[in-house]
């Protein structure tokens, strides 16, 4: 059990360019709820942020992102790197202003295409060796130019170039060289970095599902005093007990007064799990990336809108959604935004993958919304449970990966 206790006031931390207000302790769980004041705002945590690859989340406009109540959004180091390129980055001034945001945005460093693009990568000491899955042209990312990248874009949170391998590589030796060079990599990262007090550089704990790595790498990089901390290397088809017992592992080490970041993550159940392990932040492109195959994100699970049962269907998405897509219009006689007009369009329009996506992207912002306002009430466990019987009517249908952690921090989900 997490011996912990309700806030009695607002814990605090202060780095140049991040304030970290702790705001709520659940008494069951190990969830969390807090403020992150960054350049651009703050951030209310726990979080779900939403993947803009190319400087632009696929389906909707900024001012339709925006409309979501999303405040912190990730774009890719990689990629941007490669096309606009950095030589447009600094003659627009950054990212920002390339795609018309006012609010936060978080860089991934390009570690994770040493996964994503092993065919087209080799990994150094140096840095990354890729072959640019553009044109073919070689590109090599070493920590200082990952660095030098995302000063260029001027992201809110910067991230470490890391050596990341999937989970389930059995080449233990190889993990640890991995976990052991990101740590160098984290210094030579902190040593490049030209804008500290405008842009939070968070490190990333690497170390497969081994957990005495895992903790190893915790203490290497809670000792470098990053504003905020990351845990990488998971979403790589580990199974979920493993995925949870790393998570548990290293959330136990990490600091009250540091954000805790577990990159890739996506699915509404990781989510709500990982919060109760102590998690804050999350990113994963499935939200969007299922909206563009026509399935929509809901309470009660996934609804596939191109089957002939929508087709005569004229109630909104979700109901109860308050979504741009889902809220009911005012004017006498419109019916808004439907499942039927969904359907129709699913197959052979763009509009029905828009009209998810603002949908999907809102869903895992609310639910986020929805688990923090349930830890500053300290009824999170019970949110909990209230969550997974909607989405499982039979209790016995429960993931048993999803039972076991959630045990592990109080909750008994099949507690009658």
């Amino acid at each position: 059990m997490w011996p912990v206790r309700r806030m009695a006031s607002t814990m605090s931390a202060s780095s140049a360019a991040l304030r970290f207000d702790l705001i709520a302790k659940c008494s069951t769980t190990r969830a969390r709820a807090s403020v992150m004041t960054l350049p651009h705002g703050p951030v209310n945590l726990p979080l779900f942020m939403p993947v803009a690859t190319q400087a632009s989340l696929k389906g909707i406009t900024p001012e339709q992102l925006e409309d979501t109540g999303c405040r912190l959004c990730l774009n890719n180091t990689y990629h941007l790197g490669l096309k606009p390129g950095q030589e447009v980055l600094d003659a627009v001034g950054g990212a920002h202003k390339l795609q018309g945001w006012k609010h936060n945005i978080l860089t991934d460093s390009g570690g994770f295409q040493m996964v994503s693009l092993l065919k087209l990568a080799t990994v150094t000491e140096e840095g990354v060796r890729f072959l640019s899955p553009h044109d073919g042209t070689p590109m090599l990312l070493t920590p200082e130019h990952s660095i030098s990248l995302q000063n260029s874009i001027g992201s809110d949170i910067i991230m470490q170039l890391d050596d990341v391998l999937v989970t389930t590589s059995p080449d233990l030796a190889r993990m640890r060289e991995a976990m052991e060079r990101s740590v160098r990599w984290l210094d030579r990262c902190i040593a490049a970095h030209k804008n500290p007090h405008s842009q939070n550089m968070f490190c990333i704990i690497q170390g497969g599902l081994d957990l005495d790595m895992r903790r190893e790498c915790c203490r290497e990089m809670v000792a470098r005093d990053t504003p905020g901390i990351a845990i990488g290397g998971l979403s790589g088809g580990e199974a979920k007990d493993d995925f949870c017992r790393v998570v548990a592992a290293c959330t136990e080490q990490l600091p009250d007064l540091k954000p805790r970041y577990v990159m890739g993550i996506g699915y509404p159940e990781d989510l709500v799990v990982s919060v109760a392990l102590g998690a804050d932040m999350f990113d994963c492109v499935w939200p969007t990336r299922t909206a563009r195959f026509g399935n929509a994100i809901t309470k009660h699970g996934m609804l596939n809108m191109k089957r002939e049962m929508f087709a005569a269907d004229f109630g909104p998405i979700e109901e109860g959604c308050g979504c741009a897509c889902c809220r009911p219009i005012e004017e006498e006689g419109a019916m808004g935004i439907t499942r039927a007009f969904v359907h129709h369009n699913a197959a052979k329009e763009t509009v029905a993958a828009h009209l998810l996506t603002i949908h999907n992207v809102y869903y895992q912002l609310n639910l986020m919304r929805e688990a923090r306002e349930a830890i500053i009430e300290d009824k999170y466990p019970a949110f909990v449970k209230e969550f997974f019987a909607r989405l499982y009517p039979d209790r016995q249908s429960f993931p048993s990966w999803a039972v076991s952690a959630l045990r592990g921090v109080g909750i008994d989900l099949l507690e009658t």
